[in-house]
């Protein structure tokens, strides 16, 4: 019996907590981070549960039903039409726990997995067998297979091997009554009477299923549209006689509308030992699109298209990539793949439909072979989800009407439409996508910051769903319904096929509990829009945010959520999630919790704040920003480059502005004040710590007991510095080296052996006129009037030298250098320019200005370990360049974060997260090592994160390598 309660929030987290094994989780920060996907929709949960086992997904749907609360299911949280959401339900997070791959049968090509399995692990896992699975979306590093067949998912190789429909074996389902069942497959009569025939409800549920379709077959027949990718509506056509009756395939695209998935049984394919890319460029993407029927007659893997304006949103995000070299000429280009046993075999496959594309007077071509150009090029298609929401000019894009569908034949026509129509309404947008069949994805610049910003929106969504109509098409192509489409669906639908929705639901979920408002009686199309909810008010603040019309609101609202920060196996970002696994600790959350914060801030008397109403001095916020290490990697990483670190200082600066702050901000935010004192005395400071008494320094400090503290030189570099005898070559160039506080007052050797390179490569090596900093640990802490001092300072010190303001200067560390070049002139405007255009780091320096110069050969081997910031920041090609002239065998590790971050890892409370970072592939590569290998690494956190926790070995800074093996070494 049920039990309505008018505030079921608290008592149902209760009962959850005391019998579930997983996480339960009603506060504010996850009903925050769970209130939102990839849509531009904001809809807050009543709570979030992170079921352990099947048992608590069973258990779980048990209590909410009892109560009465709805519940939606949630894999990755990609899903861009709002499917993913549901306000006031209960958001059960499959994707923490329920990620396994249970079987692959390389016999029967199939494999068995939960639906919280990531499908790169899928593939990973198929792969030793020679198989994969078909489909694959952009997101395929981070999307799970429970939400793909809830979208019926399709991706670049669904002209191969179709859609997710086309690949479902059988799925093992959960009901909303709690009844449990597996279906799939195609049935015969006799199958069909076997299925009426069992007891309870499961009998029930198959009679019914089977009256309903027995009933309706000629409105089926004609009401649902045939094309390659129709994922508007329930494909209720999977039900027809000539289909099996394939219930499977029926419930694939229902948006878990009606059922709980407990797991999948999926088909896998072959997958191709070599491939070969023909990439061909049209004038526009109208003429490409007209060129895709002919040329699918040469069985391509894929027929990608992507317009000019997607490279110039590309470029104007970032550094241009390598790859792009290899686009032909044109304005539009489609990506061909080909497939075979051999090398040999793609390319001959490639050849041919080159040969094809050359017929057309119009087209260029290019064929590009090598493995690692194919990857970069379909790096750029990858990103376009996040690339795009960004338009070339800098204006917001957004999602609505991003993956329409029609007849592929049809698309040229279509996409001049849809050009069309886009100048009508005064709309901007970077069409792309899989024009082989025939769908597009669009992101547009719709003005939902302004009053008719939302009426706007509304008539073009409208309008788009008529002339998509209109051509046989598809509201949807593979991202499904949810809020953004299922209002339009009675656009493209008969009211007889939109009945049937209903009912065909109702008999799944009688009692509406799962994904309410998904396809069935859906929510206006133009409510919940989290940018037009949110308030407009700007607020003061601390930073420029001259990317974002100094707005931090705008900042943020960078996310859109396609998650690429909670990829865990490659790149920088994010490395807090990928030791915690939490949604609030990546990127993605982070940004999420910081919009809310800023929607109760800016809202006026009177108006709705959000579920995080204590604005700056949010503990939500500060707990989710505490983990951030400050890497930058979203910066770079995140294809709408979030720059997290940036709002972290932001947030530390007000949440503490006029307040206490934790001792570690007084202690390492503080250090190089520290640091000097200490230089005055180093032995009595050095036996200071080793008493007794450094454990209680640890304690003063908010450092971790068990972090060991640093041994400080008997002299500083600069000290040895100024009492050296230096004869300078005439004519020699000068070079200001920036002695950084952790090198010149902790590792002196790294700038000693700078200064004998730079010296032996015949540059006249100079210190600025006093001390220098880069402020970076105020800065970090959120001290911004203290950093802001410190590089005035600074900046006197470096003009005090009488030498030209031309004067390259040398940074050894990364982290300090990358200050000097980005956060620098964002503290101090147009004064900080000068320096930090003229600054540059070690590598650079070698590589820009003594190209030609003699290099010792070092013939061996090394693994290098790249600062976060010189990865975001500062970028490692010089190094590279320099490493081949020294013939050094290097290998980089693509390790992302060390862990340590500054004073990250010394902080009390962040040693376990600390050692997780780098103990996912650092320390193992490291301790792997052959013990005649170099250790690389730049930064000083990485040398001191190895040194602590790498079992003794010790990491080299590049300059260290050179001067080791000069000739004329004393």
């Amino acid at each position: 019996m049920s039990r309505p309660s008018a505030a079921p929030g608290a008592e149902l987290a209760r009962e959850l907590a005391a019998v579930l094994r997983g996480e339960v989780r009603f506060g504010a920060a996850e009903r925050t981070v769970y209130g939102h996907d990839a849509s531009n929709y904001r809809q807050l949960p009543l709570g979030v549960v992170k079921p352990a086992d099947l048992d608590d997904v069973r258990t779980a749907l048990a209590l909410c039903r009892g109560y009465r609360v709805p519940v939606v299911a949630r894999g990755a949280g990609t899903s861009i039409g709002g499917q993913a959401i549901g306000p006031g339900a209960v958001v059960l997070d499959f994707r923490r726990h329920l990620g396994s791959v249970l079987e692959i049968d390389p016999a029967a090509r199939t494999a068995r997995v939960q639906p919280g399995t990531v499908l790169d692990d899928l593939q990973r896992a198929a792969r030793p067998y020679g198989l994969r699975f078909g489909p694959d979306p952009s997101t395929h590093s981070r999307c799970t297979l429970g939400g793909m067949i809830g979208n019926d998912s399709c991706g670049s190789h669904s002209l191969a091997w179709g859609r997710t429909a086309d690949n479902v074996e059988r799925l093992e389902l959960l009901l909303s009554d709690g009844t449990e069942l597996t279906v799939g497959g195609r049935l015969t009569p006799d199958d069909r009477a076997a299925l009426r025939a069992l007891p309870g409800r499961v009998g029930q549920l198959h009679t019914r299923l089977q009256e309903f379709t027995d009933r309706n077959l000629a409105t089926i027949r004609q009401g649902l549209p045939r094309l390659p990718r129709r994922t508007s509506g329930y494909p209720l056509d999977a039900l027809l006689p000539e289909h099996g009756h394939d219930l499977a395939r029926a419930l694939t695209g229902t948006e878990g509308s009606c059922a709980l998935l407990l797991g999948a049984t999926i088909r896998l394919v072959e997958d191709p030992p070599a491939r070969a890319l023909v990439v061909a460029g049209y004038p526009d993407e109208g003429a490409a699109a007209d060129a895709v029927p002919a040329l699918l007659e040469y069985g391509p893997l894929t027929a990608e298209g992507m317009a000019a304006d997607l490279i110039a949103a590309l470029l104007a995000a970032g550094p241009r990539p390598p790859a792009l070299d290899r686009l032909p000429a044109g304005e539009c280009w489609l990506f061909l793949e080909t497939g075979g046993a051999t090398a040999l075999e793609a390319y001959q496959t490639a050849r041919r439909l080159a040969d094809a594309v050359r017929r057309e007077r119009s087209a260029a071509v290019s064929l590009v072979t090598d493995p690692v150009e194919q990857r970069q090029l379909w790096a750029v298609r990858e990103a376009g989800a996040g690339i795009v929401t960004r338009l070339p000019g800098g204006g917001e894009a957004w999602p609505g009407w991003e993956d329409s569908a029609v007849p592929p034949e049809r698309l040229g026509d279509y996409l001049r439409d849809l050009r069309a129509l886009l100048r009508r309404n005064g709309l901007r947008g970077v069409p792309y996508g899989h024009f082989g069949d025939g769908c597009v994805h669009l992101r547009i610049d719709f003005p939902l910051g302004e009053p008719q910003g939302v009426l706007v929106f509304r008539e073009f969504l409208e309008q788009a769903a008529d002339l998509v109509v209109s051509y046989g098409g598809s509201l949807s192509g593979e991202h499904g319904d949810g809020q953004a489409r299922g209002e339009l669906l009675p656009r493209m639908y008969p009211p007889e096929v939109i009945g049937l929705f209903g009912e065909f639901k109702r008999i799944w979920d009688p009692g509406n509990l799962l994904n309410p408002g998904a396809v069935v009686d859906p929510r206006p199309l133009d409510a919940d829009l989290r940018f037009v909810t949110a308030p407009r008010r700007e607020l003061p603040l601390a930073l420029p945010y001259e990317q974002d019309g100094g707005s931090l609101t705008r900042a943020v609202h960078r996310c859109v959520g396609v998650a690429k920060c909670v990829d865990p196996t490659t790149g920088v970002m994010c490395p807090s999630y990928m030791a915690t696994g939490e949604e609030r600790h990546s990127t993605r959350g982070r940004a999420r919790l910081l919009a809310e914060m800023l929607r109760g801030l800016a809202a006026a008397p009177g108006q709705a704040g959000g579920a995080v109403p204590d604005g700056w001095r949010s503990a939500e916020v500060r707990e989710a920003l505490d983990l951030c290490l400050g890497c930058k990697g979203c910066a770079s990483d995140c294809p709408v480059h979030v720059d997290m670190a940036t709002y972290r200082t932001e947030f530390l600066y007000q949440h503490y502005r006029h307040r206490p702050r934790p001792l570690a901000h007084y202690s390492m935010g503080r250090l190089p004040l520290w640091l000097r004192a200490v230089a005055r005395a180093p032995g009595a400071a050095n036996s200071l710590v080793r008493s007794p008494a450094g454990a209680l320094l640890k304690r003063l400090g908010g450092i971790d007991r068990r972090r060991v503290l640093p041994v400080f030189p008997p002299e500083t570099f600069t000290r040895w510095y100024r009492r050296r005898e230096r004869p300078v070559p005439a004519g020699a160039r000068p070079v200001l080296l920036w002695p950084d506080t952790f090198s010149n007052h902790l590792q002196p050797d790294v700038l000693r052996s700078a200064v004998e390179v730079l010296e032996h490569l015949g540059f006249d090596v100079r210190l600025p006129d006093g001390p220098v900093c880069c402020g970076l640990t105020w800065y970090s802490t959120g001290q911004l009037g203290a950093a802001r001092k410190v590089l005035r300072r600074s900046l006197g010190a470096l003009a005090a030298t009488g030498l030209p303001a031309d004067t390259p200067v040398v940074g050894l560390d990364p982290s300090c250098t990358a200050t000097l070049r980005e956060d620098l002139p964002r503290l101090l405007g147009p004064d900080g320019r000068p320096l930090a255009e003229r600054t540059r780091t070690f590598a650079e320096f070698i590589d820009e200005y003594a190209p030609d110069a003699p290099l010792p050969r070092i013939g061996r081997d090394a693994v290098t370990q790249t600062h976060c910031h010189q990865h975001a920041v500062l970028g490692s090609a010089a190094d590279r360049r320099v490493e081949a002239r020294l013939g050094l065998h290097n290998r980089v590790l693509d390790s992302g974060c060390c862990g340590l971050a500054g004073n990250f890892g010394f902080e009390k409370g962040h040693f376990e997260v600390s050692e997780a970072i780098a103990e996912r592939v650092l320390l193992p590569e490291v301790r792997a090592a052959g013990p005649d290998t170099v250790v690389l690494a730049d930064g000083f956190s990485c040398r001191t994160q190895i040194a602590q926790l790498a079992d003794g070995r010790r990491a080299l800074h590049l300059a260290e390598l050179i001067a080791r093996e000069l000739p004329d070494r004393a």
